[in-house]
């Protein structure tokens, strides 16, 4: 196993004594068992092969969000491939300037369903709008959409350089940080089995593979255990994904109905079919912007459910690489600079905005690698694979409840990291458990009553004639870490804060807040000065 560096902790010692009775594991500030942290680097060809890996659990998302929304807009196969080639696209730049001068964690930056609602809202304004075709209703939207992104970015700026946002994070200790990563990944549950089960023949044997290689067949042999470990998830989607195209040319799907082979069939995305071989997403490619007030307005509000998503998910992923928590500098810079993302994403026409993507944060765990490398590369296969557009739709076909099958297990480990943090604070203190247990309680059940209130009313609780303010107040509301840190920072910080400075983990946290607090700091968040950083070492 190849060291983790600096995995010295700074967490207080146990109170129990280890010299009898049962052994006492000692909080620690980073995992041990990660084979590379965020600064060690794998072979060459090991990490070019992970970072094609973190390519295709990020393509899930963006293909899903385009699946749910070009068809609406009036769009047809053609549009929906160059919305996916789009949004990868605008993945990958904001991927890499999230690595480079943002976090400087390994994460993706993907597609975020944040903005479903607000886009929604966009698509209602022009369903009754007279057309000349289809087609023409599909870029009004979208331009639209391109207005609202450039100017509701502008909320992200100015929270992130202002350090308003840096500020607020200041007030969050352990208590707070539990609750919003474990919902981080269980509030996305509906992304998980409930898809697996629209297609549960193809769907139930990806999730049982992927635990049955990752947990049996590594034991085998040690070269089976760094392949297993490591690519598990890539061989698993391959073999189920081939076997799924067995079934379809043998007919199984022919008399089923119109879902099933939707969900079932390969040959049903017609995105290889009408992706376009070459194709540069370029600023205005669906013409000029058009701003409303009431689009942007409601777009603000998926701006900053974006940047709490993105907060939590930092945290997992500083955990899972091997490196300190995020300190207030560069929680404010990341959100910053995703907003200036988002700036890009509206002048380059992505139907959506970004924020950081969970299931790629779960693959860091899965596969024991937090290197912050093989994230930059991931970024080159998602240009690529966006400029080629008929390469990209190829990998864009897998079907969805194969990927939903995938997030069944890094969703569950971005929830089980959040756990991790309970290391830190007395678990003891019946004040804890009482904030612990409402933030997580209700970071689940409010957004489960928004989202079900929708299906069941057609229109969600919060329903009144300013639209832009149901869409801010719905977004919100709709997302589990957005309520949890609400909930959790209100009541960590009004509950006997004062006198319970040590049970909320606070010695233990305040050190990794500042920028000279931990030595560690400056070596997992300073931006890359030295270019020898990215040069292969045999060329030192």
């Amino acid at each position: 196993m190849v060291e983790t560096s600096h995995t010295h902790s700074h967490a207080p010692p146990p109170t129990a004594s280890i010299s009898s009775g049962p052994k006492v594991h000692t909080p620690i500030a980073q995992l041990h068992q990660l084979h590379f942290c965020i600064n060690s680097n794998p072979a060459w060809p090991e990490a070019i092969a992970l970072a094609f890996q973190h390519y295709i659990v990020m393509l899930g998302s963006s293909v899903m969000i385009a699946t749910i929304l070009v068809p609406q807009m009036g769009g047809g196969n053609g549009d929906k491939a160059r919305v996916i080639q789009t949004l990868t696209f605008m993945a990958g730049i904001n991927t890499l300037l999230q690595t480079l001068f943002g976090t400087r964690l390994p994460t993706v930056m993907g597609s975020s369903f944040a903005f479903i609602i607000p886009v929604m809202s966009i698509i209602n304004d022009f369903s009754d709008s007279v057309f000349t075709s289809e087609g023409e209703r599909f870029r009004h939207t979208m331009r639209a959409i391109q207005g609202s992104l450039i100017i509701s970015s502008f909320v992200n700026i100015i929270l992130g350089y202002s350090r308003a946002w840096g500020h607020w994070t200041r007030s969050f200790s352990p208590v707070v940080i539990v609750p919003v990563v474990c919902v981080v990944g269980l509030g996305l549950f509906e992304r998980g089995f409930p898809k697996l089960a629209q297609c549960v023949e193809i769907g139930l044997p990806t999730l049982i593979l992927l635990v049955i290689s990752q947990h049996i067949l590594r034991s085998f042999h040690k070269r089976a255990y760094t392949l297993f470990v490591r690519f598990g998830l890539l061989f698993c989607v391959a073999f189920v994904w081939g076997f799924a195209a067995i079934l379809t040319i043998a007919g199984a799907y022919t008399a089923v109905r119109q879902q099933t082979k939707m969900s079932c069939r390969t040959d049903r995305s017609y995105l290889i079919s009408s992706a376009p071989w070459i194709k540069v997403p370029y600023p205005f490619q669906w013409g000029a912007p058009i701003f409303r007030a009431s689009h942007v307005f409601g777009m603000m509000g998926a701006a900053l459910v974006s940047s709490a998503e993105s907060t939590g998910t930092f945290f997992a992923a500083a955990r899972l690489s091997g490196a300190t928590p995020p300190p207030l500098h560069v929680l404010s810079r990341s959100i910053g600079l995703q907003g200036i993302g988002m700036l890009l994403e509206g002048i380059f026409g992505a139907a959506v905005g970004t924020s950081a993507s969970v299931e790629n944060v779960g693959l860091l765990g899965l596969t024991h690698v937090g290197s912050r490398r093989v994230v930059e590369i991931s970024t080159g296969f998602m240009l690529f694979f966006s400029i080629f557009g008929k390469f990209g739709a190829f990998f864009a076909s897998i079907p969805l409840p194969i990927f939903a099958a995938t997030y069944c297990v890094l969703f569950g480990i971005v929830a089980a990291t959040g756990i991790s943090f309970v290391q830190f604070i007395n678990f003891n203190s019946m004040r804890n458990l009482y904030i612990l247990g409402l933030s997580l309680f209700l970071g689940i059940s409010i957004p489960q009553y928004f989202n079900g209130f929708k299906v069941t009313a057609d229109h969600y609780p919060i329903k009144t004639p300013g639209g832009w303010f149901n869409d801010i107040f719905n977004t919100i509301f709709s997302s589990p870490p957005t309520v949890a840190i609400l909930v959790g920072s209100v009541l960590d910080n009004m509950i006997d804060a004062k006198h319970t400075r040590d049970d909320r983990g606070l010695q233990w946290w305040v050190p990794f807040q500042r920028r000279e607090g931990d030595d560690r700091n400056e070596e997992f968040y300073s931006y890359p000065l030295r270019i020898h950083e990215y040069i292969p070492s045999r060329f030192h």
